[in-house]
């Protein structure tokens, strides 16, 4: 479809939180949020790059203090937001990630790419939920990614701590896990009656730092600051640039008529590039018993009460 980000209607009065927000794609939808008049939540792990992410959004924004890979850290800000917004807020964008580390964990012991990618942004979308119960409408719009499709996805070892540990296929299985939550919560807000609508986006192929930080968490000093420039390079010459890349997320979080349980990505071959339009998980996704068991899995990890229950 010919959508773009002149296409997002007025905005005003509405409350946004974007994760991952100091850069990159979540960066974007902060400030083409904020330009279309909603008050943005900044949620940033560096208090530096936030303050400098901050000076470039035009509208009406503040940060807010969030490192996904630490439970303590979501929880707080959680509580933050629901103070600062008095339990209403009308968009989550559940946009922040890493991609292909080196082998670490997160502050509570998890894969840190698990720990982050899904396990922070579902204990963060059930803290916060009380706040999106109070706007009738209200939108959750988790990103995932077309390397979804590339790997196994294993319920029994969520933490690859029985099999070997590729990053490429942790990430793979942290971005199913991500739509996997997507459709759960879809099915359960259906069940709850709850007026709100749960979506997921990809970007294609993006021209964002992650494979540049990825390179640069791989080698240390100067070699690594080196070899993350020639990524970042390389990265340029086959990706969307930041202004495309963002639209299917910025489409799934604001256009008319976004249903429920449906997933937006480009629509070009193999969905790396294009216009905007419905993306195709893979089948396992929509298995309702996969959903309902990571659903689980997820509260059992956390020590998060899903919500809704």
């Amino acid at each position: 479809m010919a959508w773009s980000a002149a296409d997002i209607p007025d905005l005003s009065g509405k409350t946004a939180l974007v994760t991952g927000a100091n850069s990159g794609l979540g960066l974007r939808t902060a400030q083409v949020l904020s330009d279309r008049g909603a008050h943005v939540l900044m949620a940033c792990r560096s208090v530096e790059r936030g303050r400098a992410a901050l000076a470039t959004v035009s509208g009406a924004a503040e940060l807010l203090d969030l490192d996904l890979a630490d439970l303590g850290s979501v929880r707080a800000a959680a509580a933050q937001v629901r103070e600062r917004t008095g339990d209403r807020l009308d968009l989550l964008v559940n946009n922040a990630g890493v991609m292909v580390p080196p082998r670490s964990t997160t502050a509570d012991g998890f894969e840190l790419q698990f720990g982050t990618n899904h396990l922070g942004h579902a204990a963060l979308t059930w803290l916060v939920m009380p706040a999106l119960r109070g706007v009738p409408g209200a939108r959750v719009v988790t990103l995932s990614s077309i390397a979804h499709r590339n790997q196994g996805f294993d319920l029994n070892d969520l933490d690859f701590q029985h099999r070997g540990y590729r990053a490429t296929a942790a990430y793979a299985q942290s971005k199913t896990a991500n739509l996997l939550f997507t459709v759960e919560l879809h099915r359960r807000a259906q069940a709850a009656g709850l007026d709100l609508v749960s979506v997921a986006a990809h970007p294609g192929l993006a021209n964002t730092e992650l494979a540049s930080n990825s390179a640069r968490a791989r080698v240390a000093g100067p070699v690594g600051r080196g070899v993350a420039a020639v990524v970042r390079a390389g990265t340029r010459l086959v990706t969307a640039p930041v202004d495309r890349a963002v639209l299917p997320q910025l489409y799934a979080a604001t256009a008319p008529g976004v249903t429920g349980g449906q997933y937006y990505g480009p629509t070009g071959p193999g969905e790396m590039f294009g216009a905007v339009g419905p993306a195709k998980p893979r089948s396992l996704v929509l298995d309702p018993t996969i959903g309902r068991t990571l659903w689980v899995r997820t509260a059992e990890l956390t020590g998060v009460s899903p919500d809704p229950a």
